[in-house]
């Protein structure tokens, strides 16, 4: 939890704190009704007059939200390779067309446009792909990556989106039925935009880095 420990100095006094399940004055409100994601348990965080301890803060007082965003990488571990298998997961429910797809005669693959859209979306799920092993790798040798980190999660996250909306348009009608996965991939990836640090939030990142240089 993020709070503010001296709010005269605005995001300089900002405290991390670890909060448990079960402390008085500490509560969760279930949410429903979610666009997507509907399997992960989400809840709203309700605090009246937390009493939180010295020891459990995270970090130096008032760094919290500056070790927020200097590292933004760790909690975007998982993001990033789960947006390349949500960017994967519509082009092959696509691949190679969506079951008796045919138009005017014939399938539905053997249009131009249809191929055109399948190439696009290979080619960007390569490019996250490659992007992604390219943050990791950089983790691996110790090396800093925080620039690679942004534009691996704000690449593949994005990306994902765009192939989930292209997996749709591709099975017509029937991509805006439950009866295909495609409609639920198209609700649902659109976390990867937002969880763990915003598109918005990874450009900043990318050009703060960029204009170090």
């Amino acid at each position: 939890m993020l709070a503010l420990s001296d709010p005269g100095k605005r995001q300089k006094g900002v405290t991390a704190f670890l909060l448990e399940k079960g402390m008085k004055g500490f509560s969760q409100q279930p949410l429903h009704g979610k666009l997507g994601m509907r399997s992960s348990d989400t809840a709203e965080l309700v605090m009246e007059d937390v009493y939180v301890e010295d020891w459990r803060r995270i970090g130096e007082v008032g760094g919290g939200f500056v070790d927020t965003l200097e590292d933004p990488r760790q909690g975007a571990h998982h993001h990033r390779p789960s947006a390349v298998g949500w960017a994967a997961a519509p082009w092959r429910r696509a691949s190679p067309t969506p079951p008796d797809r045919k138009a005017f005669g014939k399938p539905i693959a053997d249009f131009q446009a249809l191929r055109w859209m399948m190439a696009d979306m290979a080619t960007e799920l390569d490019a996250a792909r490659l992007l992604v092993w390219r943050a990791a790798f950089f983790c691996d040798e110790g090396k800093p990556y925080t620039r690679e980190a942004a534009v691996a999660k704000l690449f593949a996250s994005e990306a994902a989106c765009r192939a989930a909306a292209q997996g749709v348009q591709i099975h017509g009608g029937y991509g805006f039925t439950k009866e295909f996965l495609v409609e639920r991939i198209y609700r649902d990836v659109k976390l990867c935009t937002i969880g763990e640090g915003t598109s918005e939030i990874q450009r900043l990142v990318i050009a703060r880095e960029l204009l170090k240089a």
